[in-house]
């Protein structure tokens, strides 16, 4: 019994590691003169091209955006503010 519950706890602890500190930053637009979302844009581009490849921003939908940012905003270690103007440019490009 003690053997289930230390692998038990184990395991939650191995959900959290892998799963990250998630940010929560966003919970919908807020920036949209052009130069903030030209921004956004350059942050996307150069921060999550570190580790994988661009999604497509037609991908998720406004609240999709604000999950997947929420757990990929403090991996590529982005501050509040470049998470925001990262999900603005996103969700802007799906608006059109």
């Amino acid at each position: 019994m003690k053997k289930l519950i230390l692998s038990m706890i184990l395991g939650a602890a191995a959900m959290v590691v892998a799963c990250g500190p998630k940010s929560v930053a966003v919970t919908g637009p807020k920036y949209t003169s052009s130069e903030q979302l030209a921004q956004g844009k350059t942050i996307f581009e150069n921060s999550c091209n570190k580790c994988h490849k661009l999604p497509d921003p037609a991908k998720h939908d406004d609240q999709g955006w604000i999950n997947t940012l929420s757990r990929m905003a403090p991996k590529a270690k982005l501050s509040d503010d470049q998470h925001q103007m990262v999900y603005d440019y996103l969700i802007s490009v799906n608006k059109k």
